[in-house]
């Protein structure tokens, strides 16, 4: 099962920092450029899964190919396909339109969690102003060179399995019945989290949210469930080694019937493509296409590489959880002069945060005034005139005195949905509709 979500770890001694690791790759460890490949296979029941494979989704320097980076995303929906399809057109030209276009690369992957954070809450804020009841889980994958970001709201789950055989949980869990945290924060809110109670017998099935009867705290949409549901996404970044990996993205209908071992097991060494469609097989094999089941299969290579990826080594006890990645504090400075770093065969952790405040999301790492303008909302970037910004910071002048500035800023809508989605004030637009999404 997937972890839940958790802040970064405190610094320890193996700790290597990003801008180490990406030095590397231009000194005289530098690392070539990897080859992807992607597979997908889908067998539907609703027709609400959607997905986004773009090998070549962009350059961060326009014109310059060897800065692209390839995005790969899955979309799950309930309620109707609206959100899912609403999410794929848009949520990623939110994130690029939330990162400078003069960032080097380094700086560009520091801000990147940051810039996915902001773009999955404008996605869910715009989609709700349209008053479309659907929602979505999503779980979007950006590869830049050897490095992972993941960012992920709901129950499609993210692996990735190592060039040793070792399987390290790139998303989190938002189903309430695997989040202990996130059914107290839910609660808190206003709303009330338990399983489905039938007038005259017992209570059945998972922990839902109720109104809405929804199954998950995080998702894109949902506005008839209320804005305790948020989209605030768990964000974790990683590097490969130049050894590479296969990652392997699915919905829940696939991880209700398979462990993620049975479903590496099925497919490995085979293509990405043939690897997708044997693990859709497997998860329906037993019981028939009771939802709808995609599977998105990436291998990142080295170059040339393009063979199906062989069968690692059979290591036992070599699953590795999210507490055994090597891990970046955020109190390690970018820049470094040490050395010690190279270590070429582990994927090694640079950032992970599942919190669900938006406020601190918004202000941690990088230096804020690079990204966000004093004269921006940093959620969705409109212009705020002279005194209409509303600090993220619960004291503002406090936070003044330490930092040097009060912001980032959001503008009064935002700041609402801020206020909400911490429980600051009771959920509006929520549905009298008991059973509306049961999802």
């Amino acid at each position: 099962m997937a972890m839940a979500a958790a802040a970064p770890a405190a610094l320890s001694p193996g700790t290597v920092p990003l801008g180490v690791l990406l030095r590397r790759e231009v000194t005289k460890e530098r690392m070539e450029r990897p080859d992807v490949l992607c597979g997908e296979a889908n067998r539907s029941r609703k027709g609400e899964d959607f997905t986004l494979l773009r090998a070549d989704a962009g350059q961060r320097i326009p014109g310059d190919p060897s800065t692209s980076f390839s995005v790969f995303a899955l979309f799950d929906g309930h309620n109707g396909s609206g959100a899912a399809i609403y999410a794929r057109e848009n949520l990623l030209k939110n994130v690029l339109r939330a990162i400078p276009t003069c960032f080097c690369r380094e700086e560009w992957l520091a801000v990147l969690p940051r810039a996915l954070v902001a773009a999955f809450v404008k996605t869910d804020k715009d989609f709700q102003a349209v008053a479309e009841t659907s929602g979505t889980t999503v779980t979007f994958v950006i590869i830049d060179e050897w490095v992972v970001t993941v960012a992920s709201v709901g129950d499609s789950r993210c692996i990735l399995e190592s060039a040793d055989g070792s399987i390290y949980f790139l998303s989190a869990d938002h189903r309430f019945d695997s989040n202990p945290d996130e059914v107290k924060r839910v609660t808190a809110c206003g709303s009330k989290v338990g399983k489905m109670d039938i007038v005259g017998g017992p209570e059945v099935g998972p922990l839902r949210c109720w109104p809405g009867g929804l199954c998950l705290s995080r998702s894109i949409g949902d506005l008839d469930v209320g804005e305790c549901i948020i989209a605030v996404p768990h964000v974790k970044q990683v590097k490969l080694s130049n050894a590479g990996g296969r990652i392997v993205i699915a919905s829940d209908g696939v991880w209700d019937d398979l462990t993620c071992e049975m479903a590496l097991d099925c497919s490995r060494g085979f293509s990405s493509d043939v690897a997708a469609h044997r693990i859709v097989n497997e998860a329906t094999r037993p019981r028939g296409i009771r939802d709808d089941t995609t599977c998105i299969v990436i291998d990142i290579l080295p170059p040339e590489n393009i063979a199906p990826i062989p069968s690692p080594p059979k290591r036992p006890s070599r699953i590795a959880f999210n507490n055994m990645f090597r891990r970046r504090s955020l109190d390690v400075p970018f820049k470094t002069n040490r050395s010690e770093y190279a270590e070429p065969d582990v994927v090694e952790e640079i950032f992970e945060d599942g919190s669900p405040m938006l406020s601190k999301r918004l202000t941690t790492g990088y230096t804020l005034e690079k990204i966000f303008a004093p004269s921006s909302c940093a959620v969705c970037l409109v212009r705020l005139k002279s005194g209409e910004g509303i600090s993220v910071h619960a004291n503002p002048l406090q936070h003044e005195k330490l930092q040097g500035w009060q912001g980032p800023f959001l503008c009064l809508s935002c700041h609402e949905k801020k206020e909400a989605m911490e429980g600051k004030r009771r959920p509006r637009g929520s549905s009298t509709n008991v059973f509306g999404h049961m999802c």
